[in-house]
């Protein structure tokens, strides 16, 4: 069985957060949303993870409704619930406990039995003043390493 690899990531998130811990998660998904993420018809770049009753859900992540999927189809921004360890979940809920502390997903994977993971991160914004601290040193870098390259 050929798996082929999930390229859906949030590309933004390292730019626009300090990155504290990283989790992998697993999501409670239903079958028409399962066959449309494995189609690769699914964004994370608006979604965001709150943490409500004891659990770990993500908010506002998009999974396109299945084209054969008839009235069996999912709603395409619903909630769903990230399936995490109770020590992760403990660390978590300190974390978000802080002001301007957020959980937000960087990536989605399949894992080695084909089962769908998301990975997350405990993240602090960053200022204005950091994001152009971190362009110019990408800058910088690309710099040395065209002279390195002459």
């Amino acid at each position: 069985m050929s798996q082929k690899e999930l390229n859906i990531r949030n590309k933004k998130a390292r730019f626009e957060y300090h990155l504290d811990e990283v989790f992998n998660a697993g999501i409670q998904l239903s079958g028409t949303e399962i066959k449309s993420i494995r189609s690769g018809k699914a964004s994370i770049l608006e979604a965001y993870c709150i943490f409500s009753s004891g659990e770990v859900w993500v908010r506002n992540m998009h999974i396109t409704e299945y084209e054969n999927g008839s009235f069996y189809n999912h709603k395409p921004r619903a909630d769903r619930k990230l399936l995490l360890n109770r020590k992760e979940i403990d660390k978590i809920e300190k974390f978000l406990k802080t002001k301007g502390n957020t959980l937000i997903p960087l990536k989605m994977f399949l894992s080695e039995k084909g089962w769908v993971k998301m990975e997350i991160a405990c993240a602090t914004g960053k200022k204005n003043h950091d994001k152009r601290q971190d362009l110019k040193e990408k800058d910088d870098k690309r710099e040395m390493d065209r002279a390195m390259k002459r």
